[in-house]
């Protein structure tokens, strides 16, 4: 049958594999893989993975060449087995081999605007309709792609990718191996209005940057604001998806990760490895830990500090263990009201008849 997933122009035997990401192959070690399916769609010459029992009745049939799962699962695969404790990293790291990045294609496109006064290297390439203003400092291999704008004295570090229509304001700093994604914008000024007597308002002049780490991936659409005064600052490894909204002087831990549609206000300070789900608000001036795992769309309204879980769409952050009981309870509210009603009318008649 024809392949249903991607097809690379190279691939990897299943040895080579289990030897470079620490798996245990049960099968042929000179089979090889170029491409990735599902479970239930691969074919001959394609990597699929579990992680999930729900997918579970898709491996007895799958026609992948081999399968990345954890050993629970090894005794029911039908076709050779890469046996490891984490099957979707290791999925992640092989589909990077078998799919690594376009590569650069060094040069200045003739349609680019590129300042006298910039710093571009000739390992970089600055794509048709890109912007680079005076004082910028480009590190080696970056991307410029097409229509995105680098302003004045803006940094960015080596093999950092800013796809098209990316605009990264003046005195940015980004850091190494970035990929900022289409439509991105870094750097634009904070929401900050002082307001007079009358209800007018002056704008309040935003004078910080942002300093973005190593390894971070900023979403399609996304936007970081400028400080007020000091830097919004976002650590390394940090991914946000598409459509985040990151404030002034939002400060975010390393390998923090943020879902779509989340925002926050302005001045809030988010630990290392947290992880919000979808649609996630968080107030101001608060400080959220290390290690917390926030709920698609709950309000975080005041700090949290104590690893774990966090959820309460409307209600206010709580604990999971507890916003799950208290969700039982008000589905049981009209229940629980109409009997209390049923109490106190027994109660008055026991009265009336004393």
């Amino acid at each position: 049958g024809l392949a249903t997933g991607p097809r690379s122009r190279m691939s990897l035997s299943l040895g080579d594999i289990a030897v470079r990401f620490g798996c245990e192959l049960r099968g042929d070690p000179d089979l090889e893989v170029s491409g990735i399916g599902t479970l239930d769609a691969a074919v001959d010459g394609e990597l699929a993975f579990i992680n999930n029992a729900a997918y579970r009745s898709q491996l007895t049939g799958t026609g992948a060449t081999a399968v990345l799962l954890t050993a629970e699962y090894a005794d029911d695969c039908p076709v050779a087995a890469l046996v490891t404790g984490n099957p979707y990293l290791v999925y992640a790291q092989v589909a990077a081999e078998l799919f690594p990045p376009t590569p650069l294609r060094p040069g200045i496109h003739r349609a680019a605007v590129v300042s006298d006064d910039a710093t571009v290297p000739a390992s970089c390439e600055i794509a048709a309709g890109a912007v680079v203003a005076a004082g910028v400092r480009l590190g080696e291999r970056v991307l410029v792609g097409a229509n995105a704008v680098v302003e004045t004295d803006a940094q960015i570090g080596d093999d950092t990718r800013l796809l098209a229509g990316v605009v990264v304001h003046h005195r940015v700093q980004i850091g190494t191996r970035c990929i900022i994604h289409a439509g991105a914008v870094v750097g634009a000024d904070g929401f900050g209005n002082a307001r007079d007597g009358s209800g007018a308002w002056t704008k309040v002049p935003q004078l910080g940057r942002v300093l973005v780490g190593d390894d971070v991936e900023i979403g399609a659409n996304t936007t970081i604001d400028r400080g007020a005064i000091g830097d919004t600052r976002i650590g390394d490894g940090v991914r946000l998806d598409n459509l985040v909204h990151i404030p002034h002087n939002l400060e975010i831990g390393e390998h923090t990760a943020i879902a779509a549609q989340s925002g926050s206000a302005g001045s809030t300070r988010i630990g290392a490895r947290c992880m919000f789900g979808g649609h996630v608000g968080i107030a101001d001036h608060i400080e959220i830990g290390d290690d917390i795992v926030v709920l698609g769309g709950t309000m975080v309204t005041g700090s949290l500090t104590k690893p774990g879980a966090y959820g309460g769409p409307a209600t206010g952050a709580e604990e999971v263990a507890t916003w799950r009981r208290n969700a039982v309870r008000f589905r049981q509210l009209d229940d629980i009201a109409r009997r209390l009603k049923q109490l106190e009318r027994a109660q008055r008649n026991k009265h009336a008849a004393d």
